[in-house]
C-alpha cells in the first residue's frame, strides 16, 4: 500500500516543479545594493568600479531599468575577476510600473552599446563567436536585441 502513495507524491511533485520554476520572482528594491552585498559576502576586499551598475530604460516603458556589470568588480585585488575569453558577466533588471525591479536576463558580453533603432531603443552586443554558430577563432559575434517588457527579442545577429 505505501508504493502507491510514494508514486503518487512522486508524480505530485513532478506536475508541481515546472510550476515552481515559472513562478514570479520577487522584486528587489535596488539591484545595486542587492548585487553590491551578495559580492561583498565572496570577497575579502571588493571594489565596485564606476560602470558597475547603469540605470537606463531599455526595454522602451520610460521607466529606468539597470544593468550591472560583473566586469567593474574587482574581487581581493583581481580586476575583472568574473571575466573570461567570453567577456564579462551582465545582469539585465527591468523595473516594475508597481516599484521594484526583477531579474530578466543574464548575459556574458564583450562590451555592448545601446542605439536607437525605429524609434526604440535596441542593444548592440558584442558577444562571444559561438552565438553567431561560429568557431572560436573566429570573429565575434555582433547581435542586436530590443526588449519588450520583460523579454529579449534577437532582432539581427552578423
Amino acid at each position: 500500500m505505501r508504493v502507491p502513495v510514494l508514486a503518487m507524491l512522486q508524480i505530485v511533485i513532478m506536475l508541481l516543479a515546472p510550476a515552481a520554476a515559472l513562478a514570479q520572482q520577487t522584486p528587489v528594491a535596488d539591484p545595486e545594493l542587492f548585487e553590491m552585498k551578495h559580492f561583498r559576502k565572496l570577497c575579502g576586499q571588493v571594489d565596485f568600479g564606476p560602470d558597475f551598475a547603469t540605470k537606463t530604460d531599455f526595454n522602451n516603458d520610460g521607466i529606468p531599468d539597470m544593468i550591472v556589470n560583473e566586469g567593474e568588480i574587482n574581487c581581493d585585488g583581481h580586476a575583472q575577476f568574473y571575466c573570461d575569453d567570453e567577456g564579462c558577466p551582465y545582469n539585465f533588471y527591468v523595473q516594475g510600473k508597481e516599484g521594484g525591479y526583477i531579474l530578466i536576463a543574464t548575459a556574458r558580453l564583450y562590451r555592448y552599446d545601446m542605439v536607437k533603432r525605429f524609434g526604440n531603443m535596441v542593444f548592440e552586443m558584442e558577444m562571444p563567436p559561438r552565438y553567431c554558430d561560429r568557431q572560436p577563432d573566429e570573429e565575434r559575434c555582433l547581435t542586436t536585441i530590443r526588449v519588450r517588457g520583460t523579454r529579449f527579442v534577437t532582432l539581427f545577429s552578423k
